[in-house]
């Protein structure tokens, strides 16, 4: 997700709570009803910047309605307010539908430019906490309940070190079997078969976070089905379990119908716990599980990009070795060369010269250090794609 960028915010919205922010007395309702301000200002309050034009406000907006359903269901004193990003009254009244909260008035330009510019939001969806009579507890509202849910109330830093410790322990006596069990499900699926998950003990296991409706997963899924027969050729301990983050069981089983690996049976709510225990933001996203049932790398996606099978087992260990062996074959590729995807010539750029994470122009996946980068340009290729797109034209040339 997008989280703003927050620097210097004061600690407390200052004499009169959030009150003192409003150019207007009044919030409204979801119903159009006005609603005094003062009379929130002894809950904890969570500022919420938002719009129905940015999809990652579309998508965390039911997380947040949940989690607020489950405090008013606990009596728990706690309140939102939405402030609107959208374009236009009309985008503002069907974003806000969905929402059970108060919101400032789409027409209140002042108090949204206040609170935008007190807070410092910069991106979004952004949820601000602040304390009772206005102190600010949190920047991060949005990263927080990703991470922890329900759990994270009231928010504190002393409530989110305790989710830390928690967190930790867990991670310390991870294995395979509880961590499947996060879910609530007690087996796996294959198609028309069913295996506990002991079955999968001893392997090198990928969580692979993923839905229909998403393209750059429907992308990434050929791709992981090819490296996965290629070291299921092998005879090599790896398998995948799918986590669907799919919206409906529909989705699911015609996504899964294609895959030849297992998957955890369908339920949404059983995801978002696993995918909540992971922190998963974004998807797709390959949790790479090692044979000891301890987390190996979150980063699965992004090494298979870089390295196809080779990647496997995913280990530092391994992927330090793959990197020895990029640096010594680098030395081997032109240190510049005009490639046809771009009209300026290209330079041989590694981490430590100018590279670093990047997004390939030539294939759309994930770099990292060694690359062909414009520096006016901010164009960048992995060099395997560089060389291909070389080796093409060199061959249309000779006329092959």
């Amino acid at each position: 997700m997008e989280a703003p960028t927050v620097t210097g915010v004061a600690s407390a919205t200052g004499a009169g709570g959030l009150s003192a922010l409003l150019s207007t007395e009044f919030l409204i309702s979801p119903s159009g009803n006005k609603v005094n301000p003062k009379d929130i200002e002894g809950k904890t309050i969570g500022l919420y910047f938002a719009a129905n034009w940015f999809q990652k406000c579309v998508s965390f907006t039911p997380l947040l309605v949940s989690v607020y359903h489950k405090l008013m269901e606990q009596e728990l004193p706690f309140e939102i307010v939405f402030v609107s990003s959208d374009e236009n009254q009309s985008s503002f009244e069907q974003f806000y539908s969905s929402m059970p909260w108060p919101a400032v008035p789409f027409s209140d330009i002042n108090s949204k430019r206040s609170l935008s510019h007190k807070f410092q939001i910069e991106g979004i969806p952004a949820l601000i906490i602040l304390k009772p009579g206005g102190g600010l507890i949190q920047t991060e509202g949005v990263e927080i309940l990703c991470r922890y849910g329900l759990q994270a109330f009231p928010f504190t830093s002393e409530r989110i070190a305790e989710l830390e410790a928690e967190e930790k322990r867990k991670y310390e006596s991870q294995t395979l079997e509880k961590l499947l069990a996060i879910s609530g499900k007690d087996r796996i699926i294959k198609h028309n078969d069913q295996v506990t998950f002991s079955s999968l003990v001893g392997k090198t296991v990928g969580l692979y976070f993923a839905a229909q409706w998403c393209p750059p997963c429907l992308k990434f899924t050929s791709r992981l089905m090819s490296i996965y027969n290629h070291l299921q050729e092998r005879r090599e301990e790896f398998e995948v379990v799918f986590v669907s983050m799919d919206r409906d069981e529909a989705g699911f089983l015609q996504y899964f119908s294609a895959m030849p690996w297992f998957a955890l049976p369908y339920g949404e709510e059983s995801s978002k716990a696993l995918a909540r225990y992971f922190d998963i933001q974004e998807i797709p996203m390959l949790v790479i599980i090692g044979p000891d049932g301890k987390t190996v790398t979150k980063g699965g996606r992004n090494l298979i990009n870089l390295h196809m099978e080779m990647a496997y087992p995913f280990t530092e260990a391994h992927i330090r070795l793959l990197q020895e062996k990029m640096d010594e074959e680098a030395k081997r590729y032109p240190t510049s060369f005009k490639h046809e995807g771009h009209r300026h010539v290209l330079n041989l750029v590694s981490e430590k010269s100018g590279g670093g994470p990047y997004i390939c122009c030539a294939c759309d996946e994930q770099g990292l250090g060694w690359a062909y980068q414009c520096l006016a340009c901010g164009y960048e290729i992995h060099l395997k794609c560089g060389r291909e797109v070389k080796e093409d034209t060199r061959d249309r040339q000779a006329g092959r």
